[in-house]
């Protein structure tokens, strides 16, 4: 059998199918395993694979199986001692909804071959069977005679039943508006109308001798449409109108939801700066010389978080009853995987030196696109940062990660001539290294002027590296 079928057949099942102990052997000691809760958020997970096979030992803290949730794939662990005794959910089942039973263990030295499932209405099953095998023919006869009556007192109009003769028009298709189920001429020339034929066309086409069958392709109506779904061929363009459909993982079907979500509910607002990344380029040749690696997406990290801790209204967040004030300062960083966005947490990344902030954005970022993320390393995040410098977008708007009230989108950088008035000798054309910052932020927590307040903030602390580059 299938095991994506067969998986599914299980998931069906075990709504309906508890399980029970061989009778001779009453004192086993069986333990259910569910599918857990695994993320705030997670309604159902899929199993991806299992780590231990029916029979298999298991101590408490033993990895059992991996499951993908809506965030990541998860390991899920065993609470207690025993023996794996029976999977009923088996590896490639999708959707399993929290709290479904997915495999039964056994204490430590117990026969774990005696556990079987059985029906939870066994005993009534034939009589349950025969019930509503004989309620389903009754019901068909039913409908059967029904139907008969009422296409056998088919009432027409003498126009409409002229339009439908003439043109071949099935009168049973028509809906009837008239009183009493009365077919009019207008529910025929709708009927006509939905046929595609003409009204103008002269009765004799009705009679006409068939044409002879074409071999080639049904050419499309104005419409665009093929007159009826064309079958894609392998390493040829597909006729209009087809399509392919790609299964969505947890992941992508939460990201849209939470995409919807903040696009539908949050008033977003945009205000950019440019800043000037020459001290940032210049440190890091330093700290280089020192052996001491960082990228500039650790600087940015650094300065952000500094400058929340410098503007803590900016800090926030959007509860049912209204703002709310963090008391930490955690910077999800936006990480692209196979399975979609996913935004890893530095957290207290305010008292982080740059070193301690790249070895752990370094290691979060492996992990989301493993899918190997714990819960914690993904939940509970402050503010938001994405970055698509390194793949030559100049500058873009990201959207709000709820309930968060802030992200900021980061460009690449460019080389751009600018005044520099500062200059002992008067402004000079100095060549600058710029890059682009935008912050969407939600109207309800950081107006226009708090945003423009904490982006001046921003552009200080990144352009001035020495001073945020320790805790």
């Amino acid at each position: 059998m299938d095991t994506t079928f067969g998986a599914q057949m299980n998931q069906n099942l075990l709504g309906t199918v508890s399980f029970r102990v061989d009778p001779n052997c009453a004192d086993l000691h069986v333990t259910n395993l569910q599918m857990p809760a695994l993320s705030p958020t997670m309604e159902e997970g899929n199993i991806v694979k299992w780590l231990k096979k029916e029979g298999d030992e298991v101590a408490a803290g033993d990895a059992l199986c991996e499951i993908e949730t809506d965030k990541a794939v998860v390991i899920m662990e065993s609470n207690d001692d025993g023996i794996l005794a029976k999977i009923l959910v088996q590896e490639g089942s999708r959707g399993v909804r929290l709290g479904t039973l997915i495999a039964l263990m056994v204490s430590e030295g117990e026969d774990w071959t005696r556990v079987e499932i059985v029906s939870e209405a066994e005993s009534s099953w034939s009589y349950m069977t025969v019930q509503a095998f004989i309620c389903f023919v009754l019901c068909v006869a039913l409908i059967s005679v029904c139907s008969y009556v009422i296409l056998d007192r088919l009432r027409l109009s003498p126009a409409a039943r002229h339009i439908l003769d003439t043109h071949g028009l099935d009168p049973h298709l028509a809906k009837a508006t008239g009183p009493r189920g009365l077919i009019t001429k207008e529910d025929a020339l709708k009927l006509l109308n939905q046929s595609g034929e003409r009204l103008s066309a002269p009765p004799a086409a009705a009679v006409a001798p068939p044409a002879p069958v074409s071999v080639s392709p049904p050419i499309a109506p104005s419409t665009g449409r093929p007159t009826f779904p064309a079958l894609s061929v392998p390493g040829k363009p597909g006729m209009p109108g087809t399509f392919t459909e790609i299964p969505a993982s947890n992941v992508r079907r939460v990201i849209a939801q939470r995409l919807t979500q903040s696009k539908s509910t949050i008033p977003h607002a945009y205000a950019s700066v440019d800043c000037d990344l020459g001290p940032v380029m210049k440190l890091r040749k330093q700290l280089a010389t020192e052996d001491i690696k960082v990228s500039v997406n650790d600087f940015i990290i650094k300065a952000t978080a500094v400058s929340l801790r410098e503007m803590p209204e900016v800090n926030v967040m959007w509860s049912g009853d209204g703002p709310q004030a963090l008391d930490y300062i955690h910077i999800s960083i936006a990480v692209a995987t196979p399975r979609g966005l996913i935004t890893p947490i530095i957290k207290d990344a305010a008292n982080k030196g740059l070193q301690e902030i790249a070895a752990t954005a370094k290691a979060l970022a492996q992990k989301a696109r493993d899918g190997k993320l714990l819960p914690e390393e993904y939940q509970g995040g402050s503010f938001s940062i994405s970055n698509l410098g390194m793949f030559g977008i100049s500058e873009f708007s990201a959207v709000i990660n709820p309930p968060q009230a802030c992200i900021l989108a980061v460009g690449g950088t460019r080389a751009e001539l600018r005044l520099a008035p500062q200059n002992p000798d008067g402004p000079v054309l100095r060549t600058q290294q710029l890059m682009t910052v935008t912050l969407s932020s939600d109207g309800r927590l950081v107006d226009d002027e708090l945003a423009s307040r904490f982006l001046e903030k921003f552009r200080t602390n990144l352009e001035q590296p020495q001073r945020v580059s320790v805790p």
